[in-house]
């Protein structure tokens, strides 16, 4: 059953959105090189921005599994990482479909595009290995395990444009792009940000009903998740 506190981040989610891409694909200016192309900037920086965040929780939650054995913590890393392959994918599907006009290509093996397609795979495979072990104990111990390990992708996702010459552009700042984008960029961010804490929670309390049934738990009042994404 959703809270009036998810609803409320789902709500101002999508109330970010819609401004921040009216904003972003009808008000502001064309781009000096890409002309109209680069407006799916306002969808695929945040997408990507999300999933790191989402994978950073994972790993926050996993590693206070471990320290401290809370099913809790192991619901929000089931339900962040799930989260951020839903935001890693719309990552890589809005890259492709700007790289074909831009590179003129949808993919090519550039290091930020290989590593970010290699963290979706791999946390795509956590996910599966948490359907795949029955018990409960076992199953969230190796899931953590696994997903300490696997973030040693993210470092380079996020610097692999810096550390490797390739066809991706560097990130953008407030000195490289014009008010005119950046404003609506943020808004898009702080929309996604906003739908991304409402999808974890939701995910967070169906993945602890159904470790109740698993653990026979009794239900009882659920702290406040918004803080782990």
């Amino acid at each position: 059953m959703l809270k009036k506190i998810d609803i409320g981040f789902l709500i101002l989610g999508l109330g970010l959105l819609v401004w921040g891409h009216y904003w972003g694909l009808v008000i502001a200016p064309p781009e000096r090189e890409m002309g109209e192309v680069y407006r799916i900037i306002f969808t695929h920086v945040p997408s990507a921005w999300m999933a790191l965040l989402a994978f950073t929780a994972t790993l926050i939650a996993s590693l206070i599994f471990l320290f401290t054995g809370s099913f809790k913590a192991d619901a929000t890393a089931e339900a962040s990482a799930e989260v951020g392959v839903f935001f890693n994918i719309l990552c890589l599907v809005t890259g492709a479909i700007w790289g074909k006009p831009t590179w003129g290509v949808y993919w090519t093996w550039d290091p930020r595009l290989t590593t970010a397609a290699i963290m979706c795979i791999a946390f795509a495979g956590y996910l599966a290995l948490r359907r795949f072990v029955g018990e409960p104990q076992r199953r969230a111990s190796w899931s953590a395990i696994v997903a300490i390990i696997i973030y040693a992708d993210i470092p380079l996702v996020w610097f692999s444009v810096k550390w490797w010459n390739s066809l991706h552009q560097l990130q953008s700042s407030t000195q490289t792009v014009s008010p005119e984008m950046y404003i609506p960029l943020r808004v898009s961010a702080f929309a996604f940000l906003f739908l991304m804490i409402g999808f974890i929670r939701v995910r967070y309390h169906i993945a602890r009903v159904a470790q109740r049934s698993e653990l026979s738990e009794p239900p009882g009042p659920e702290p406040e998740v918004g803080g782990a994404a």
